[in-house]
């Protein structure tokens, strides 16, 4: 029983010290860049190297970031962290087509993911997403979120952050992107290890231009220009 009971208060005080160390963590990245992700990590360790350069909104294009929405999550704006609707979507398609797995995830969940977690689809990581998911909404805010993973997402292979691609595809800074180049890059976020900017597969080129049209079509939302714009 001592055994037992000195188990049971080692675990709940390394509980305790976690928890506070990753609330702290959270706090801190409202103001301070992530120094490395688990995905970078598991880029370097598989060979594919981490090319990364973090830079702040204002040294983003306001293409960039609305590329990324129109893209990857146009009610970014709208939701707490999570489509719902979407996720019921997803869910009612993957039971269909148990073979081709469709996501849901928010700018908020990939950012989260990112951040804090591996890559993977188990329950438990799928849990501690929605947990920093909801975190980050609540510390950081949309334009924070927005920032980060223009920094952290994977934008090609080894690639990492906004900045890299538009460096690495068009040989300029990321605040210098135009409409199309920004949508280029946004339209291979969902699989940027087979996709490719350079060279373009007729289906990014094809995938970019929607990006385009919708770029155009959300631009005059105020509550888009809320997050896009530059503080």
């Amino acid at each position: 029983m001592r055994v037992l009971k000195g188990i049971w208060k080692w675990g709940l005080r390394l509980f305790v010290v976690l928890f506070i160390g990753q609330f702290i963590y959270i706090v801190l990245l409202k103001w301070v860049n992530p120094p490395v992700t688990f995905t970078q990590i598991g880029s370097m360790l598989a060979g594919r190297g981490c090319h990364s350069r973090n830079k702040s909104s204002a040294d983003v294009s306001e293409n960039a970031r609305l590329a990324v929405i129109a893209s990857e999550d146009q009610l970014f704006p709208d939701h707490n962290g999570f489509d719902w609707k979407s996720i019921q979507k997803a869910i009612e398609y993957n039971q269909k087509k148990p073979g081709r797995l469709r996501g849901a995830s928010t700018i908020s969940q990939q950012t989260a993911k990112n951040v804090f977690l591996w890559q993977g689809r188990s329950w438990f990581r799928k849990g501690l997403e929605t947990y920093f998911t909801f975190m980050i909404e609540r510390i950081w805010g949309k334009k924070r979120i927005l920032e980060v993973y223009l920094n952290v997402a994977e934008t090609g292979n080894g690639i990492f952050g906004i900045e890299q691609a538009a460096q690495t595809y068009f040989n300029k800074p990321a605040k210098n992107l135009t409409q199309y180049e920004a949508a280029a890059i946004a339209a291979i976020l969902p699989n940027p290890l087979k996709l490719s900017v350079r060279p373009m597969s007729p289906y990014v080129a094809s995938r970019a231009r929607k990006i385009v049209q919708q770029m155009n079509f959300l631009k005059p939302d105020r509550d888009i220009q809320r997050i896009v714009q530059a503080d």
